[in-house]
């Protein structure tokens, strides 16, 4: 087979060649935005799950899709240690501009724009990370208090004042949201609450892992009022099916049906394994079709892949006493676990590895699904851990 016809994309936020199994979740995103445009309710969209199930590949999908539809959008990714306001204000800034030159919105988008000069300045301060161009000056008293809760409040109001004004709306496309202060997701929460009290067309659409449904309740005790909290999973049979076979037909190839059902087993449905199989079974194949033979050769360069890139870099942010967290984990199978019996596994009183398991969470590797549950948040990982870490040596290290 050509490898440069192989039509499979694994990537961190790679649009796969076939989307599949997530129509439901686009359309609901599609009247989401409709009604948020056209002034009425609508829940901000929180979508939780595990690593590699395609988070990021859907809200590229959103964003792409309601861009298509006139609405203006701001993308940011949050990554760990950068604050929010420095995410947020150059993003804004580019939206406001393009507002700002709409005839029926430009005052409004002016004003917004002074509201954001205000806004930076004024919490320069506290968040020297703000790096944002100033097209205007400050309007007095709009944003400008250097309280984030009331800034981001009225910014928000501002700036979804001037889209109302242009017949479109905000959106604020999020990826990683769990790494977001939990102080800063609090004042998020209020600055979205009041734009729908106000019928205000802002709208946040967000991306995270597990634990930020609890986190975002945390920071405010009303928000799972406010947001939908779809969970994006792994694909169904059917759907997995499809995102292996048509790319592949429609590069006028096949593959046999117990090939593919090999990879759906293999890869339990995840996103992003899907397109690692894929890809390597192409790459393995000597001609049409793809072959389960095929698929077993392709197995041991996917995994070796997968060793070293999607599961290795994360691996790498361990020191070893985390490691051996997570290799005790993994002991005990897949996962959720007690965190008596992961103790038990170490030796160790429970309240004695509590901090550590703090901040391995902060970490995004683990999750607590409920009180007193550990589970890990990439697919597959305690696989990988008896691979990296073999025999019981790890126990005394």
């Amino acid at each position: 087979m050509n490898p440069a016809t192989n039509p499979f994309a694994p990537g961190a936020g790679t649009p796969p060649p076939e989307l599949a199994g997530r129509d439901e979740l686009l359309e609901n995103m599609r009247v989401t935005l409709a009604r948020v445009r056209a002034g009425r309710s609508a829940k901000s969209v929180l979508m939780i799950g595990l690593r590699g199930v395609g988070k990021t590949v859907l809200l590229d999908r959103m964003r792409d899709d309601a861009e298509a539809e006139g609405l203006h959008t701001l993308r940011m990714e949050a990554p760990e240690g950068r604050s929010l306001p420095a995410l947020l204000a150059p993003e804004l800034r580019r939206s406001l501009l393009r507002l700002s030159r709409e005839e029926r919105a430009r005052t409004l988008a002016t004003r917004a724009l002074r509201g954001l000069a205000g806004f930076a300045r004024a919490l320069k301060v506290k968040y020297q990370d703000i790096e944002v161009g100033i097209d205007y000056e400050p309007e007095p008293g709009l944003a400008d208090n250097g309280d984030l809760e009331q800034d981001l409040q009225a910014l928000l109001e501002a700036s979804g004042a001037a889209a109302k004004a242009a017949g479109t709306a905000l959106v604020l496309f999020v990826d990683e949201l769990q790494y977001v202060a939990e102080e800063e997701l609090a004042a998020l929460i209020i600055a979205l609450h009041r734009a729908a009290q106000r019928q205000l067309p802002v709208v946040l659409v967000g991306a995270g892992l597990p634990q930020l449904r609890g986190r975002m309740g945390r920071a405010k005790s009303y928000a799972e009022r406010l947001f939908d909290f779809p969970e994006v999973g792994a694909l169904s049979g059917e759907a997995a099916e499809r995102a292996i076979v048509k790319p592949i037909n429609d590069e006028q190839a096949e593959i046999q049906p117990d090939a593919v059902a090999a990879i759906v087993r293999t890869t339990q449905g995840y996103a992003y394994f899907l397109q690692e199989w894929g890809k390597h079974a192409w790459d393995a194949a000597a001609s049409s079709p793809i072959t389960a033979a095929d698929v077993a050769a392709a197995s041991l360069t996917a995994i070796a892949a997968l060793d070293a890139g999607f599961f290795g870099v994360r691996f790498d942010r361990l020191n070893p006493s985390e490691k051996r967290y997570l290799r005790a984990m993994a002991e005990l199978g897949p996962g959720p676990h007690r965190s008596g019996d992961i103790a038990r596994v170490l030796g160790r009183p429970v309240t004695s590895l509590a901090p550590m398991r703090s901040q391995i969470i902060s970490k995004g590797m683990i999750w607590s699904p409920s009180h007193g549950d550990t589970g890990f948040t990439v697919p597959l990982f305690d696989e990988f851990m008896r691979r990296i870490m073999p025999g019981s040596d790890w126990r005394t290290v």
